[in-house]
């Protein structure tokens, strides 16, 4: 790093100026948002001896991290930890849900990605866990299957077999129909411009339901254990 350049990577900013200077990017960001990741553990600024937080230029690349990778893959706040702790959260690529060019995936790399056997693939699409396309007499599955198998399998490893775990689905179902009712009409417009504002929107309603199912969930596992 420069001398000139290090004044600025020494700056430090209250938690309003980031805020602000995220809103572009970020339309959803606030005080309470960054609060609520603080609480969690994903960021961690400094403090003054009034207790105002503070934050480095680094803190922003990670805060700005963290908000990418819940609005464009809407990865829950567990995963995105564990992609920090790695690193893989500012290697990762930027896959937006609403996009098409998923990689696919034959159901022999399926297996090796998930850490399933080709029975047990076969077991999870059956019940509608899993989903494939059929090209010339192959199986070819979407990227993010893999995630879901592998999802499946951990469950499973608790005594969730794959007939329980449609429950995961049916609620996702139910989900998804109440987003499309919400934001069809827009999606369908013949206008480039309001269907390319949908498309936001979409995400933006996407990551609000996850963080939605994620908050109830949290609420009634503590209740397991008050």
């Amino acid at each position: 790093m420069s001398t000139a350049e290090a004044p600025s990577r020494a700056r430090l900013l209250t938690i309003g100026t980031v805020c602000s200077r995220l809103k572009d990017e970020f339309p959803d960001v606030s005080i309470s948002k960054i609060r609520y990741l603080e609480d969690q553990g994903l960021l961690n600024p400094r403090r003054t001896q009034g207790g105002y937080r503070l934050f480095s230029e680094d803190d922003v690349e990670r805060l700005e991290t963290i908000l990418r990778l819940q609005r464009d893959e809407f990865l829950p706040l567990r995963v995105i930890r564990q992609e920090l702790e790695t690193g893989a959260g500012k290697r990762r690529k930027r896959r937006s849900l609403v996009e098409a060019g998923e990689e696919e995936l034959d159901l022999e790399e399926l297996c090796e990605r998930a850490g399933i056997s080709a029975d047990r693939a076969r077991q999870l699409e059956e019940f509608g866990l899993l989903e494939s396309r059929i090209e010339e007499g192959n199986r070819l599955y979407a990227e993010s299957e893999a995630e879901i198998a592998a999802a499946c399998e951990a469950l499973s490893r608790f005594g969730i077999d794959a007939r329980n775990l449609r429950a995961f689905r049916t609620a996702a179902d139910r989900e998804t129909s109440l987003l499309e009712a919400v934001i069809a009409p827009a999606l369908r417009s013949r206008n480039a411009e309001r269907r390319q504002e949908a498309l936001g929107d979409l995400q933006r309603l996407g990551q609000s339901a996850q963080e939605l199912a994620e908050a109830l969930l949290r609420r009634n596992v503590r209740r397991l254990v008050d």
